[in-house]
């Protein structure tokens, strides 16, 4: 199960130094993939056309993200159950915010300042990393790092990260940004590792070893000698 809605979370003391609600999740430890979701994008209705239906509490739960919720409405159970809907409202909202133009370059700010970690393969340089989901069907897969240079993804280093929900993301967010500024994709690496044993190739090895089986049986057949079975 992945950090769709309780484990999502932060200490108390991080909501000390936060007047709002989005700021306060953005800020939260084991967040920092996501970008804050502008107001007006939120009270735009049509933005989260069908969310009513996947979300529990899900009017409260946008009172809470757009800190419109009273404090004393609810009880402490029923906060804590409104507080689980809004982070996993929060996470749906967010994959639809970043491949607006907005949200784009928001989360493009973060790509360049490599928020999102860097690529773990030797010949990619360093280059940084973009957030992708594998199923846009949130409770499925956790979050994966994708690398425009060698075309792969990763699982995130943090154990927080790896367990965010990747449709919180989406499977089309790295490739629209790049879409968006192409200037972003860096060439493919060329540069392969190429596995050798003493200085040579591997695959040169194994043809070196079927040529001298190959002589070995034509040695044997010359000599009438006959192959064990």
């Amino acid at each position: 199960m992945y950090r769709t809605l309780n484990e999502l979370s932060s200490t108390d003391s991080d909501s000390e130094y936060c007047k709002y609600w989005v700021e306060w999740f953005t800020y939260a430890e084991g967040n920092e993939y996501f970008c804050d979701v502008d107001e007006e994008y939120i009270l735009d209705r049509f933005n989260l056309t069908n969310l009513s239906n996947d979300v529990p509490n899900y009017l409260q739960a946008l009172e809470m993200i757009t800190d419109r919720l009273p404090e004393k409405a609810l009880s402490n159970e029923e906060r804590d159950q409104v507080e689980r809907s809004a982070r996993y409202l929060y996470g749906l909202i967010h994959a639809r915010y970043i491949i607006t133009t907005q949200g784009l370059k928001k989360m493009l700010d973060k790509f360049k300042r490599g928020d999102f970690g860097r690529c773990p393969r030797v010949y990619c340089h360093q280059n940084p990393l973009l957030p992708v989901g594998i199923t846009d069907v949130p409770s499925q897969k956790g979050v994966k790092l994708y690398c425009c240079r060698c075309e792969d993804i990763y699982n995130p280093k943090s154990r927080r990260h790896n367990m965010i929900d990747g449709a919180f993301f989406g499977t089309s967010f790295p490739h629209m940004l790049l879409q968006v500024y192409p200037a972003l994709k860096p060439a493919p690496s060329e540069q392969r590792y190429v596995p050798r044993i003493f200085g040579f190739k591997l695959h040169a090895i194994a043809e070196l070893h079927r040529w001298q089986d190959e002589q070995r049986e034509e040695q044997k057949k010359r000599l009438g000698i006959s192959s064990p079975t």
